[in-house]
Order: structure tokens, then sequence, then C-alpha cells
């Protein structure tokens, strides 16, 4: 194991001991992690969430439910995400890539790696970290999700420098042992990370991962108090 490999495992043990096991991802069903997915992009998880309540709120969240809505009708219930018209387009373009019934879902999620990943990029809306979610928390393939967050902490830690996001994933991946409870719970650990320290503007003092910081990289002392949310 290199040095690089020894350095992102014990970010993962501090990030760990000072944050605790994350428990994602919250959802009831594979099914409702994969439609969570599409539901955060490009808004708070909190938002998602109020558009699944009211999916949840209509019937079962079930693949042969979405396939039968109407579109518009869709788009109204997952207004609280954001962007609801191109959101129902995804989700009924991802019911239609991966089955309409369970039992075809419960097929397409036993596929390889590579065939499944391949299936999920092909559907309109779906991009890599979307995919590589779907894959990771509700399919259990090992598959480094690359977010925002994961992206500031890899430059900022110079883990990665203006890397891809094939470049960074890969860097993750062959750093870490390929297990998908680990590669859930990293990811997690970053997304905590990044919301409470790593901003856009860091609160460096205090982090977990303060003293493994490169120096010219940290948050003047104080600068905390003067932040984006």
């Amino acid at each position: 194991m290199s040095a690089g490999d020894s350095r992102l495992l014990k970010v993962y043990g501090k990030l760990l001991d000072a944050y605790g096991p994350q428990g994602w991802w919250p959802s009831e069903s594979p099914f409702e992690t994969m439609l969570g997915a599409v539901l955060t992009q490009h808004t708070a998880w909190r938002n998602a969430e109020r558009a699944l309540a009211a999916l949840r709120a209509r019937g079962p969240l079930t693949p042969e439910r979405i396939a039968s809505a109407d579109e518009g009708e869709l788009a109204t219930v997952v207004r609280p995400a954001g962007s609801f018209s191109r959101k129902a387009r995804t989700l009924k373009a991802l019911v239609d890539a991966v089955g309409r019934s369970s039992p075809g879902l419960d097929r397409v999620l036993s596929l390889e790696r590579a065939p499944l990943r391949t299936l999920l990029l092909g559907v309109n809306g779906v991009g890599p970290e979307t995919a590589d979610a779907i894959m990771l928390y509700a399919a259990a393939v090992p598959a480094f999700v690359v977010d925002a967050y994961t992206r500031r902490f890899a430059a900022r830690h110079r883990i990665v420098t203006g890397g891809t996001y094939m470049e960074i994933q890969s860097t993750f991946e062959a750093a870490l042992p390929a297990d998908a409870g680990l590669f859930a719970e990293y990811h997690a650990l970053l997304v905590r990370l990044g919301k409470e320290r790593c901003r856009p503007r860091p609160r460096c003092s205090g982090c977990p991962l303060e003293h493994d910081l490169p120096a010219q990289h940290r948050a003047p002392e104080g600068s905390h108090h003067k932040r984006r949310v």
C-alpha cells in the first residue's frame, strides 16, 4: 500500500471517529433510493425528502406506479425538489430503462458494475454522480461517488487537484478496499465534513482533518466567523 493509500484510510478513520456512522442512504427500499438520487440533483437533500414524502403520500413507491403515472402529474408531485419537469422525465426514463416491474428492477440491480453503469448512464438526465449513487446505495456495488463535497476535499487536501470525475473516483477506489459499505460511509462522512467544515469558505479551526491539511490551504484563524451557508 502506498503512502497515498494509507493517508486516505487515515482520513476515513478520523472522520468516523469524529462523526460516527452516518446511516446513509435514508430510504425504505432500493427503488426509493434510486428516486432520491434523481430528486436530489442540484438541490439540498431536504427538498428531495419533501418530494419523496409527497410521492409516498399517494401510494407505495414502486416501478409499476411510476411507470403508470402521468408525467405532468408526477412533475407536480415532485415540485419541492426543483427542476420538477426535468426530474419527472428522468424518473420515467429511469423506470423505462431498468424495468417497469419490481422483478425487472431486481434483475437490473443484480448486474455487474460495468453493464449496470452503462445502462444507467444511458438514461437521459442521469450522469456519473447519480449513476454511481444508485449503484452504491441501491445495488451495493462498490462505486465511489464523487460529488462537490468530495471534489472540494480532494483539492484542498491535495488528494487530486483539478482531476476529472473518473480520475478522482479512481484515486479513491485504488486507495481503499472495494467494499460498498466502506464507500457508502466514506461518501456520507465527506458530505458531513463539507456541510460543517469544508464549506466554500472553510472552517478549518477544530476540524477533525485540520492537521492533515497543507498549511497554505488552511483558513486563517477566525475566518469561520464570516462564512457562506
